[in-house]
């Protein structure tokens, strides 16, 4: 070989050096010493394969890095290990979207699948999002949240066959995978809290009226109200979506009316504090003038007004179980085995009650 012949191999054999190796299934399986199968099997969490290999082989691809080439798996086996949460923008936080996400990922760890948000807002069609995901099949299931009785997103992904789960139930005569929270009698055991405070005139300020959890809500309401022989004051004006500038402005001026409520069930945290900042803005004292129950996200109501009555609703939880039923539907398991409807009693949220 030539001087210049040798130098330029040499050269050529540094850039090899320093080029970067991605490493394949055949990196884990020859730390683990399993076969290349088994260590597909392994990641893909099959069955067949014990729970001691799994963790012996998830553990030596974090190690190393791996992480599955999802373009040659997407022509392989025509699936995208792509879970779709498909989020309103403007929805009311408080904590709820990234406690869900987390919820969304702890269940996707370990798994071959990872989480795309397609997000929209409310000036946009709801449908679109979960059209494109259909249509461009970008997704192998779909997570939905603010469901409606009627919801045409569920009816579209029904009909197109791609596995998904709504956070909220529907009532549209057929089943599907779902997790819910029980507003019907957070309502009910929230106003039966406040009557116990001595709240005889009781406000409810909930979600839009379209979406299911709100007609939930209302009917808890109203029961309450039915069996402890209190009076209702309708407030319509504004839902705990509404921003919490325009929240405060109008239960200002709802608390200073001649016949303003002594008690008031907010379906969410956040808005529960602008309704105290209105209860203040009238010149009343929370826990004496005015009771307030709400909806929480986070135990941290009891911390801002220790007079609050806080329900816990766990957003992570939720968001657990939605990944969890996706996946298992994407298996091929029975809809009505992957629906969940979750509460945590009052005592939970309120500590040295019994």
């Amino acid at each position: 070989m030539e001087d210049g012949d040798l130098s330029t191999a040499r050269e050529g054999e540094a850039a090899g050096a320093g080029r970067v190796r991605v490493p394949t299934l055949k990196t884990p399986a020859a730390l683990t010493g399993y076969s290349v199968t088994a260590v597909s099997r392994a990641l893909k969490d099959a069955p067949d394969i014990s729970s001691e290999a799994k963790e012996r082989v998830r553990s030596a691809a974090r190690q190393i890095g791996y992480r599955p080439n999802r373009a040659g798996l997407r022509l392989r086996t025509g699936k995208t290990q792509v879970i779709s949460l498909i989020l309103n923008t403007d929805e009311e936080i408080m904590g709820l979207t990234s406690m869900m996400i987390n919820g969304i990922s702890d269940r996707l760890r370990g798994s071959n699948y990872h989480l795309v948000v397609t997000p929209y807002t409310g000036a946009d069609d709801p449908l679109d999002p979960v059209r494109y995901v259909v249509e461009t099949h970008s997704a192998d299931g779909v997570i939905l949240s603010r469901t409606e009785p009627n919801d045409r997103r569920v009816a579209f992904l029904a009909s197109s066959g791609l596995p998904f789960a709504t956070h909220g139930r529907t009532d549209m005569g057929f089943e599907h995978p779902w997790h819910d929270y029980g507003n019907e009698r957070f309502a009910f055991d929230a106003v039966a809290a406040l009557a116990r405070a001595g709240a005889r005139r009781i406000g409810l300020v909930g979600r839009p009226p379209q979406l299911t959890c709100s007609g939930h809500m209302r009917k808890g309401f109203a029961r309450a109200i039915e069996a402890f022989g209190l009076d209702s004051h309708l407030i319509e004006d504004v839902t705990i979506e509404d921003g919490l500038e325009t929240m405060q402005l109008a239960m200002t001026d709802v608390f200073r009316s001649p016949r303003r409520p002594d008690g008031i069930v907010s379906g969410a945290g956040s808005s529960a504090i602008a309704i105290v900042a209105a209860i203040e803005a009238a010149r009343l004292v929370v826990g004496l003038d005015v009771h307030v129950a709400a909806k929480q996200s986070t135990p941290v109501l009891e911390w801002f007004r220790p007079s609050l009555h806080g329900f816990n609703e766990d957003f992570r939880a939720a968001g657990r179980d939605l990944a969890d039923f996706v996946l298992r539907a994407i298996a091929g398991e029975y809809p009505k085995s992957l629906q969940r409807l979750a509460y945590a009693s009052p005592a939970a949220n309120r500590p040295g009650t019994t």
